[in-house]
């Protein structure tokens, strides 16, 4: 009755001659001959043998000649703990093996009914036993190791909400040891409140337990820590089962998103006001315009739009510096503030105009009286860095409800009338008139301009590289479109991509786009330059249009151009915006081969844990975050958080609008991955970025 995998060596300690070459004999017939055995009289001599190792079963009558009773097993068991202890018993010692066995022994064996039969199979059992144990504390030990290495927080309960398990992470969050938190109830451990109301939420881990599926915590809940620190979490909770399906606890993970959510509330409010004179933007604005007139339209009450725009300014950033000119910018800001009440809302559209906004007002005269007060502020000489600079500026006035019905068409009267406001000598101020319509029909011929565009090849692509910093080698090419009409008038981007997009040219004019980068690529690479992806940039209109993955896919095939070369740009707004649909454009595309960028990082509004669940390959940190890096030490935090947390997520992190040396090594010690701007390279025509791509980077002068 020999078995699979005896024991190697045997330890009899037995003092009876004739009952240890009974069972050694039984050991030689029967656990094979390769098994070792040794015998000892004494628990000394045991003993002895135990500290010199190798023994992988121990048989031992516990009353020796030097040791008796349960002392005797003690000591075996103090030795080897991890080794399997068998005892002998006389019809006399039944009690005290009974007393081993809940000791640790394994079994016990009475000599007065030991034959080879009942000793082989107590030998077998043992030895499996010993080789399940190993097993289940090997698995028991992975799944710690993996438990305490995941960045997530565990905590487990009892079906009666007792927890009965932390890791490390657990441990660390909460302020609870396992052993202390171990048996107590989990309200006691986690406790959860919301951030908003400061009141207990319903515990997620009791939710699973009762509905017997995985809970979600609901958002902006806060973790109370022992101790009273607070930290924003989110979790997942979710019902443990027994073998039968039965509810025996739940287990909840969880991490520490505060860093994240105050990273989320700093991108909220630095993509709704300007970066340099931290005035609300123009998407702000929009918001304020259409709530303020929601309000007067249920009120029958009047509010004014006026559009500012500064006179000669270009002069000053000319002769004076761009630095200068931001200074002034910021002057202005604080004038205009310092104009209006609390209830007005100055904004800054950009460049050198500003929007304001008054509601309530009872009569026009109230905006003229506005206008007059700003013009006269600004008046005022402004010190910058010595110099005392004058400055002055034309303001056209909109008013509702008589010269619009909502934010556009306001808006479009107000700078209507600022034109007039210039021609008629500036530093002055226009109300809106109805026969101010010149600049109202440009738009209907510059479209009709750009319909033709495509058709009379007025469209061309300029290529701007990313660059790896810590190589300094080219990574890829960013695709940019230009338009060059028949006049030989040099269209800006800015001024005809937002009307290709509001009229739904952008779909064939992005698909040309797409269909040159990738002809021009395969044409370089098959000329033996250095393999790049090039990067084009889409609109939401483009990427939701009903034959975009087609389009993609038949330029793939026709340009011969493998897709992981292909690089797609989409601006932040499109995550937030019919997420199903476009998820499932993105991870079509994804399996295609297609990699994603999310352009303008920061600028837009998507939550964080929403960007998860698109196939994002780079994050591009938009460039207001890099504009003044080296000089405002918020700017600095912003990009060097979004940059870890871009790392943290596995994304490549590119930025946006490098100029100087100082950027480029702030950059770089924050360990950004690439970066693209001016610094490194303008965009360049298709002939100019082929030399570049041929002699790198590092040839070319430093702008």
């Amino acid at each position: 009755m020999a078995f699979e995998n005896p024991p190697r060596t045997i330890l009899l300690i037995e003092d009876n001659p004739a009952d240890a070459k009974r069972i050694l004999d039984v050991f030689a017939g029967r656990a094979g001959s390769s098994c070792h055995r040794k015998w000892a009289m004494q628990l000394a001599t045991g003993l002895q043998l135990l500290a010199h190792g190798g023994i992988d079963l121990i048989l031992a009558d516990l009353g020796l000649p030097d040791s008796q009773g349960i002392a005797t097993f003690e000591q075996l068991y103090s030795a080897a703990p991890d080794t399997p202890i068998l005892i002998l018993a006389s019809h006399n010692d039944q009690r005290i093996a009974e007393e081993a066995l809940a000791r640790g022994a394994y079994d016990y064996l009475s000599k007065h009914h030991l034959d080879a039969w009942t000793l082989t199979r107590v030998l077998r059992c043992a030895m499996q036993r010993k080789k399940l144990e190993e097993t289940i504390f090997a698995e028991r030990e992975r799944a710690q190791v993996m438990l305490n290495s995941i960045g997530d927080a565990v905590l487990c309960t009892d079906l009666y909400g007792n927890v009965t398990y932390l890791n490390q992470v657990a441990e660390s969050m909460t302020g609870w040891s396992r052993l202390e938190a171990t048996g107590r109830p989990v309200r006691e451990v986690f406790q959860v409140i919301d951030c908003s109301t400061r009141e207990p939420v319903q515990n997620p881990l009791e939710l699973a337990i009762l509905q017997n599926k995985a809970i979600r915590l609901e958002s902006n809940c806060i973790l109370i820590r022992r101790g009273g620190l607070e930290m924003a979490i989110e979790d997942s909770a979710a019902p443990l089962h027994d073998r039968h399906g039965h509810v025996t606890g739940a287990a909840i993970a969880f991490h520490d998103v505060s860093t994240a959510r105050a990273l989320t509330l700093k991108m909220f409010y630095l993509a709704q006001h300007d970066f340099l004179t931290d005035l609300p933007n123009r998407m702000l604005l929009n918001d304020r315009i259409k709530q303020a007139i929601a309000f007067a339209k249920r009120n029958n009450e009047r509010l004014a739009l006026l559009f500012l725009d500064l006179d000669h300014f270009k002069n000053i950033n000319d002769s004076l510096g761009h630095a200068v000119g931001d200074k002034v910018l910021q002057s202005v800001a604080k004038r205009l503030i310092a104009c209006g009440r609390q209830s007005d809302t100055v904004s800054r559209q950009g460049g050198d105009e500003f929007v304001i906004l008054l509601p309530r007002i009872a009569r026009g005269e109230d905006a003229a009286l506005s206008a007059q007060k700003m013009l006269a502020a600004l008046a005022a000489p402004h010190c910058i860095g010595g110099r005392e600079l004058r400055i002055s500026a034309s303001i056209g006035i909109g008013t509702y409800p008589a010269d619009g019905q909502d934010a556009d068409s306001l808006l479009k009267s107000a700078d209507q009338a600022m034109y007039h406001a210039k021609k008629n000598g500036r530093n002055n101020f226009k109300f809106f008139r109805k026969d101010m319509n010149t600049m109202a029909r440009e738009p209907q011929s510059f479209e009709d301009h750009l319909r033709r565009a495509l058709d009379r090849r007025e469209f061309l692509l300029h290529y701007q590289p990313t660059i790896d910093l810590k190589t300094g080698a080219i990574a890829g090419l960013e695709a940019l479109i230009r338009w060059r009409r028949q006049d030989g008038q040099l269209v800006p981007p800015l001024q005809f991509l937002p009307l290709a997009e509001a009229s739904g040219l952008i779909v064939p004019i992005g698909q040309w786009v797409l269909r040159q980068a990738c002809t021009q690529l395969r044409a370089w690479l098959d000329e033996g330059l250095p393999p790049v992806s090039v990067a084009v940039n889409l609109s939401a209109v483009e990427f939701r249009s009903r034959d975009f993955l087609d389009a993609v896919q038949t330029i793939l095939q026709e340009t011969r151009l493998e897709p992981r070369f292909l690089e797609l740009e989409l601006a932040e707004s499109v995550l937030s915006n019919n997420v199903e649909s476009t998820v499932s454009t993105w991870q079509a595309l994804k399996q295609l081969g297609v990699q994603f960028a999310v352009d303008n990082f920061g600028a837009g509004n998507s939550s964080l844990s929403s960007m998860q669940r698109f196939p994002v390959h780079a994050l591009k940190i938009d460039r207001s975050f890099i504009h003044q890096i080296t000089s405002d030490p918020n700017r600095a935090a912003v990009a060097s958080a979004v940059i870890h947390l871009g790392k943290t997520l596995k994304y490549v992190v590119i930025a946006e609008g490098v100029e100087t040396r100082e950027q480029h090594d702030f950059l770089l010690h924050e360990g950004c991955g690439q970066a693209q701007g001016f610094y490194f390279s303008h965009p360049l025509p298709a002939e100019q970025c082929a030399r570049l791509l041929e002699v790198g980077i590092a040839a070319q002068p430093v702008h």
